[in-house]
């Protein structure tokens, strides 16, 4: 039988209290063209017992509008400066959209990988498809499952705050509906906007011009061989999901180790192995150059540092790149080693380098050959209560490909891998990615 959502209510909720009216500045990262979309998490709480909905979702809304306070730019607009050049907010308190709904859903729906992309859709029925068009930069929707579970869907436009900043809202929002925060003044660290810490540094670039001479790989376009570009387009996709536990990423460890003396992280080896797996299902053209993308945090890459709170974009993206040829046949350890320099190539005269390139040229990821991998195991997540208790599913809303690093529940060590790769490469691609000896 088919599953359905209804919506039960839509409402607007506004700060608590008075906040500054006044247009933000968006930083230059904020305000790139690849950023432009929301992002979308779902959380999933098992059912609690005797557990009161009325007052449960009385919580949630008040708690909302107090966290709206520090956070009051996501209650506000997003849209184009008059010149053009960037991103801004417009501050006037608008407000945040909040659902409730129903759905003959229930926990264990979300022990498996969804059977399509968008299965999960209606989950955050409020779907934003154009962030500078006047949506609000935040919706929440809470949807009580049949058997008592609860699942809520959260949307933050990109362009004002990244997975880490995204993750401390939620976490101070769950915070204040335990009771465990009054607001601000309870804080230990203030949200910090300085969106300016990340805009060009004017008077230098006209005194030096050594980040001109600084190669941004994951803005060079490569030849297009293999019809990727189509195949993404117009072939139905299918969702993967595969849960790594600690032993299995320590086999991955050896396994890179043994075929070169250097170590290397979970999250080299991992990505590297997921990468090199997707590249083999996919048979691409030996030639054909392919792409790993990943976000690497700038906080403290940066000089000087961004503040403690910064809850922007603080990411640029690394960039490990291959022939087919060379990332199948010399194996993991050499995935691993091309993520690990790509980290170790961002400094603060890359990030500078960024900077100006999305500022002057509009610069934008190419989409040929490449795989995103996003790492959302290490934003606290998995920490989110409302008195609900932890979630025992966090993923997104929908499934896409997009590669998604998530947390598993009650397992600290391990990582859930969840993708969606084209239907006639999946059942390979699940295969190479389940046997790391290949």
């Amino acid at each position: 039988m088919a599953t359905s959502v209804r919506v039960k209510e839509a409402i607007v909720i506004v700060p608590s209290e008075p906040t500054p009216s006044h247009v933000l500045p968006l930083s230059a990262i904020d305000s790139q063209l690849f950023l432009r979309f929301t992002i979308e998490y779902l959380l999933v709480y098992k059912p609690r017992h005797n557990a009161n909905q009325t007052a449960t979702l009385s919580r949630v809304k008040s708690a909302l509008g107090k966290a709206l306070v520090p956070y009051y730019p996501l209650a506000g607009r997003v849209r184009p400066k008059p010149d053009g050049s960037s991103l801004e907010v417009v501050c006037r308190a608008q407000g945040a959209v909040f659902i409730e709904a129903v759905s003959d859903r229930t926990v264990s729906d979300f022990d498996r990988a969804p059977r399509f992309v968008a299965q999960w859709r209606k989950l955050l029925s409020f779907q934003v498809s154009d962030v500078l068009k006047g949506a609000p930069p935040l919706v929440m929707q809470l949807t009580w499952l049949k058997d008592g579970a609860v699942a809520i869907g959260v949307g933050f436009n990109h362009c004002t705050c990244d997975g880490i900043g995204s993750a401390e809202f939620l976490n101070l929002f769950a915070e204040l509906a335990l009771g465990k925060c009054r607001g601000l003044a309870d804080l230990k660290t203030k949200p910090v906007w300085d969106r300016h810490l990340l805009d060009p540094l004017v008077k230098v670039i006209k005194h030096n011009n050594n980040s001109k001479n600084i190669n941004l790989p994951e803005f060079n376009r490569v030849q297009d061989l293999s019809g990727f570009v189509t195949r993404f387009a117009n072939e139905r996709l299918t969702p993967t999901s595969i849960i790594y536990n600690r032993r299995q990423l320590g086999e991955l460890k050896n396994r890179a180790l043994s075929s070169n003396s250097i170590s290397f992280t979970s999250f080299e080896v991992l990505s590297g192995h997921v990468w090199r797996s997707w590249t083999r299902a996919l048979n691409l053209p030996s030639n054909q150059i392919v792409k790993l993308l990943f976000s690497i945090n700038i906080r403290n890459r940066v000089k000087p540092s961004l503040p403690a709170g910064y809850y922007g974009n603080g990411f640029v993206l690394g960039c490990a790149q291959s022939s087919v040829k060379d990332l199948v046949e010399k194996g993991v350890w050499y995935a691993a080693g091309l993520v690990k320099t790509a980290k170790e190539r961002v400094n603060n005269e890359y990030v500078r380098a960024v900077v100006e390139s999305v500022s002057e040229s509009r610069a934008c990821p190419d989409s040929v050959g490449v795989l995103i991998v996003s790492q959302w195991s290490r934003l606290g997540l998995e920490r989110v209560d409302f008195g609900l208790g932890r979630p025992v599913h966090v993923g997104p809303i929908c499934s896409d490909r997009y590669c998604l690093f998530l947390p598993v529940a009650d397992q600290s060590d391990a990582v859930k891998v969840m993708v969606a790769v084209p239907t006639s490469a999946s059942e390979k691609y699940e295969y190479l990615v389940k046997t790391p000896y290949s």
